[in-house]
Formats: C-alpha cells, structure tokens, sequence
C-alpha cells in the first residue's frame, strides 16, 4: 500500500474533476450493482501511464455530448478493497492498472486495459472513450 499523503495529489486529479472515489467495497457495490444507467469507473494508480495518459484522457472524455451519467474511481495499491471489488465487476479482465471500464446497466460494455493506455496519448484514450459514450450513453 502506498503512503496516504503521495497518492493524495494523484487521487485529486479526478474527484476535483467531478469523479466521484469509491474507498470501500459497499460503496462500489452501490454503484456497480445499480441496474440502470451508465458509469464511468477509473482503476487510478500511482505510475507514469494513469499520470500522463488515463487520467487527462479520462478527463477530456467527458468534454462530450453523450457522456456518463456517473464518473467513479477507485486506487489500485491504495483501496485494495474497494479495487478488487470493482475489479471483480470487469471480469473476464484481469486486473489492470491503470483501467478504465464504461457500465451501461450493470454490464460492462467498454474497456481500456494498461495494454490500451500505455504509449497512447491522453487525447487517443478520450477519442476512444467518446466512441464508446456515443455508442452507449
């Protein structure tokens, strides 16, 4: 487990952009097992890949039309609970972090594994998460 106060920063990237952090397992559950409506959830992580390319392309998604009706976001390496929950709704996926997975009625639709993140820009990532939102939201 990482240091509270350097993720902290890391964490803040996304919920002072309206994502909401999910710490716990039954506040995952509250989310993820709603049947209706569509989320957006981000697997944080402290590497250079959620740095420079998940999380600002998870940000810039959002400048979209059609977008999710929830933006959540748990942290790998921080809330282990809480991640392998959320991580427990992305199945077949094996764990992935950075991730980030689109819900559409409590079934996953849409999914960016590290492999999908990793040397693509963040503007690659939020095209490819705007093809989605238009898709299913």
């Amino acid at each position: 487990m990482y240091p509270a106060d350097l993720v902290a920063p890391m964490a803040k990237d996304l919920t002072d952009y309206g994502f909401e952090s999910l710490q716990t397992p039954e506040a995952v559950e509250e989310v993820l097992g709603q049947k209706e409506g569509t989320v957006l959830v981000v697997v944080n992580s402290v590497c250079g890949c959620a740095a420079a390319n998940a999380r600002p392309g998870a940000k810039i998604s959002m400048d979209n039309d059609k977008k999710p009706a929830k933006a959540v976001t748990v942290f790998a390496g921080v809330d282990k609970a809480a991640t392998d929950k959320a991580r427990a709704y992305m199945l077949p996926y094996p764990p992935s972090s950075p991730s980030i997975g689109l819900f559409k009625d409590g079934k996953l639709v849409h999914f960016l594994e590290r492999h999908h993140i990793e040397g693509r820009s963040a503007e690659i990532i939020a095209a490819n998460l705007k093809m989605a939102y238009d898709q299913y939201c």
